[in-house]
């Protein structure tokens, strides 16, 4: 299969720029907010996240261009999700460090868990490699649901 860059470029960078985006509109006070609040045993150090984030970000990119490029009729479905997915993403950081509620993250993470398992499922019925990138995503967002709600409890 022949790389389109442009498609590829255009579905990594607009995906970063979610997360981007995100963090924008949430108003910063990212790492005061983390670093006052009770975590739970495991919690890593608040400069891990944009870290993962950005590889994560890059993988659903790659992910998504792999479905996109790939002629199969259950691509529009597939890519719907991933929007879908994207989006419910995108409100987890301002819900929790901009609006600072501890039980909306919490639906906003089991939402993502969700969403992102219903993507997987679409993207492997039309690319094994476009799924098989987004488990990094999956258990990442897996951790991020135990630290939102073990944050939760521990308030």
């Amino acid at each position: 299969m022949k790389i389109k860059w442009t498609d590829l470029i255009l579905l990594v960078v607009g995906t970063e720029l979610v997360g981007v985006l995100s963090a924008l509109i949430s108003g910063g006070g990212f790492s005061g907010f983390y670093q006052q609040l009770e975590k739970p045993p495991l919690a890593p150090p608040g400069w891990l996240f944009p870290v993962v984030w950005s590889i994560l970000y890059a993988l659903m990119g790659i992910s998504a261009y792999l479905i996109l490029n790939n002629g199969d009729k259950r691509r529009r479905t597939a890519l719907m999700l991933y929007g879908a997915q994207l989006l419910v993403n995108f409100l987890w950081t301002p819900v929790f460090f901009g609006l600072r509620s501890l039980e909306g993250a919490t639906a906003v993470v089991i939402a993502m868990l969700i969403f992102i398992t219903a993507m997987m499922l679409s993207f492997y019925r039309i690319s094994k490699a476009a799924a098989y990138l987004n488990i990094p995503y999956l258990l990442w967002t897996g951790f991020a649901a135990y630290l939102t709600i073990g944050v939760l409890v521990l308030k």
